[in-house]
């Protein structure tokens, strides 16, 4: 069943048009990985599809009701949740104030909450207290996510959530997504990195604003355009 469906997309900011006639499907379940250079529109894709910002055309439906035009609080009330790359937390916060901030549009059962999240971010568990300025980056990263579970979406978008993360966690904040999906949420994940590709059960490829590739992720690691773009022309281990 489809979840989301992105029917010839275009957006931008003021004048400067960013993405042209973007076409992008998820089935329920899946995990789905969007890649593409620094400046291919991967962000403004998420914006656009979250509510954060407004479509200058094409279509945007999630679980067949048409949301084209639908604000951020609309989206989450529809069971989408969004995870930006910058911006993500509220430094001055606590950990736990941090968690509530995504509990506006609930009732009843946080507790239970979040214990989900500390199940998939232990670490977490400890840190309830601690304003989350104080925390490492990937500790930061695990509050973001762990605010967009909240909800308990059946949609999560997830922009660059290894951006900036020393590369020892760059695999656990991956393997964090694949638990998350696992666990039932069917997850859209944007990054310039292959390994977010690997990851998915299909993918997407953005360049400049359009969707130039889309298929299984191992037709897409075989692609001439891929592999030019992460090994050089040469097929990756």
């Amino acid at each position: 069943m489809s979840l989301l469906s992105v029917n010839n997309l275009s957006a931008g900011y003021g004048e400067v048009d960013v993405l042209h006639g973007v076409l992008l499907n998820i089935e329920e379940g899946e995990l789905v990985s969007t890649i593409g250079p620094n400046g291919a529109g991967k962000s403004t894709l998420l914006r656009s599809i979250s509510g954060v910002l407004t479509p200058e055309g094409g279509k945007l439906k999630l679980d067949e009701t048409d949301i084209t035009g639908f604000n951020p609080e609309d989206t989450i009330r529809m069971g989408m949740s969004y995870v930006p790359q910058d911006d993500n937390i509220f430094p001055s916060l606590t950990v736990r104030e941090n968690l509530e901030m995504g509990a506006f549009t609930l009732e009843g059962d946080f507790e239970d909450r979040i214990d989900e999240i500390c199940n998939i971010f232990p670490q977490l568990r400890e840190r309830m207290g601690q304003k989350a300025g104080t925390m490492s980056g990937g500790q930061q990263q695990m509050v973001a996510v762990g605010r967009g579970l909240l909800i308990r979406p059946k949609l999560l978008l997830l922009d660059e959530p290894t951006a900036g993360l020393q590369p020892s966690l760059v695999n656990m904040m991956l393997n964090k997504v694949e638990e998350i999906n696992e666990r039932g949420v069917t997850v859209l994940l944007v990054a310039q990195t292959i390994d977010a590709l690997r990851l998915a059960n299909r993918g997407y490829l953005l360049s400049a604003g359009e969707m130039i590739l889309s298929g299984e992720t191992e037709e897409l690691l075989e692609t001439e355009r891929v592999r030019d773009l992460y090994f050089g022309g040469q097929q990756g281990e």
